[in-house]
């Protein structure tokens, strides 16, 4: 039963931290909009922006995905060991979080290319 317990907290944990990075890639969007909106863009910046932006944006894909496969999995076949709603509830508001933070990373690349087209 702590194992249970403990898994479910690594799990949360996990999920606390695509949360934390998914906030760290809309300060960094933020920052790339920002040196957009210069008249003078300094493109090396730009340059190394835009790369970590993609790679904390394919990372935290990845982990959701990871999340996702492992929330399959334990959602079929497994046997009952005590209440998970809390757990479960916790999980799917960070899963719509994740979504609406998705939603508007997406948002905020469609502004970025439409910048960088003008």
């Amino acid at each position: 039963m702590m194992a249970t317990y403990s898994l479910a907290n690594e799990r949360l944990r996990a999920l606390e931290d695509i949360e934390r990075e998914i906030g760290a890639i809309l300060q960094n969007a933020g920052n790339v909009i920002l040196e957009l909106s210069k008249e003078k863009t300094n493109e090396r910046l730009l340059d190394r922006q835009a790369a970590a932006f993609t790679a904390s944006v394919q990372h935290v894909e990845a982990e959701l995905s990871a999340q996702i496969r492992y929330l399959t999995q334990v959602a079929t076949g497994q046997p009952h060991e005590g209440s998970s709603y809390s757990s479960r509830k916790d999980c799917q508001m960070a899963l719509k979080r994740v979504d609406y933070a998705r939603l508007k990373l997406s948002e905020v690349a469609r502004t970025c290319e439409q910048m960088l087209e003008n």
